[in-house]
């Protein structure tokens, strides 16, 4: 898995895709157990002219299993740029491509985005064949509120950064997903224990695979199991709860707040509004208009 590239949000693409050109199929394939494939999946792979696969090495398991003989061609995050080229030729002389990657649905934090945005602005028709997810296969099954979710993939490695990306996460209400590897995965949920609190949460570790594993509860207990096992295997999808509804608070209880805090430590206004602002989910404004009034008092 690789993170997705991004694009400018200026650019727009048409809707009426050329008749004359192919289409360009993204293709889920299995994320583990090969059974976990549509008969349009495969139907389609056997129909395109041309399959393009993260891994040719890969894939020849799957599309040997399914005797599917197509073609296939290497689209990866190293060559996916160079690569489009060469498969939207192929597209603008009416024949069809499909693109899998090594497990799952492309584009999801694998290869795949910069083909489709190429695509697309040669306006040639790009058809999805929905499939396996490991967000949606595990979020299904990980016992954390589903109605609201946020993908947030794979943090930054360095630590300061990955700081900072939970910190702007903190808040959010909605179950929070995220990819990791199998030798970072313990870095972290110590790095979201110290910024989120001991939160609900479920680890999916090879889902679908012979050795699935769910792991629920509090990120605490999850941290335990780890440190008991002593090492980790395979993907891991971890599924966080969200931060808790905070009840209104009164302009009373606010008040109390503020003098509570000001009673520790000296702090300036500014920052002691942005404080309890964010804490509390309150308009900072209202917050450092009421600390005004009571330093007037």
């Amino acid at each position: 898995m690789s993170a997705a590239s991004t694009i400018s949000p200026m650019h727009s693409f048409q809707d009426n895709p050329s008749p004359d050109c192919g289409t360009l199929y993204i293709v889920a394939t299995p994320v583990g157990n090969l059974e976990d494939i549509t008969f349009r999946a495969v139907r389609i792979l056997k129909e395109v002219f041309l399959i393009a696969a993260e891994d040719t090495r890969h894939s020849k398991k799957l599309l040997s299993h399914y005797n599917i003989a197509t073609d296939t061609i290497s689209c990866h995050e190293h060559n996916e740029g160079h690569r489009a080229a060469k498969l939207i030729f192929i597209l603008q002389q009416g024949r069809d491509v499909a693109l899998i990657t090594d497990a799952g649905t492309p584009c999801i934090s694998d290869p795949g985005f910069r083909l489709v945005t190429a695509v697309l602005k040669k306006n040639i028709r790009v058809v999805p064949i929905p499939g396996c997810c490991a967000v949606i296969a595990g979020l299904s099954a990980a016992g954390l509120p589903t109605d609201r979710f946020f993908f947030a993939g794979f943090l930054p490695k360095k630590q300061q950064q990955q700081t900072r990306a939970i910190q702007k996460l903190a808040s959010r209400q909605a179950t929070l997903i995220f990819y990791e590897s199998p030798k970072r995965i313990r870095l972290l949920l110590d790095q979201l224990m110290a910024g989120l609190g001991d939160r609900q949460a479920c680890l999916a570790r090879e889902v679908t695979k012979l050795h699935e594993e769910f792991i629920r509860g509090p990120l605490s207990h999850i941290m335990a199991r780890l440190d008991a096992a002593g090492h980790t295997r395979g993907e891991c999808t971890l599924f966080v709860a969200g931060a808790p509804e905070m009840e209104k608070l009164s302009q009373t209880d606010l008040e109390s707040v503020i003098l509570d805090r000001m009673a520790q430590d000296a702090v300036p206004t500014a920052v002691l509004a942005k404080e309890i602002s964010s804490r509390y989910r309150v308009s900072k404004k209202l917050v450092y208009d009421t600390i005004l009034q009571i330093k007037s008092r």
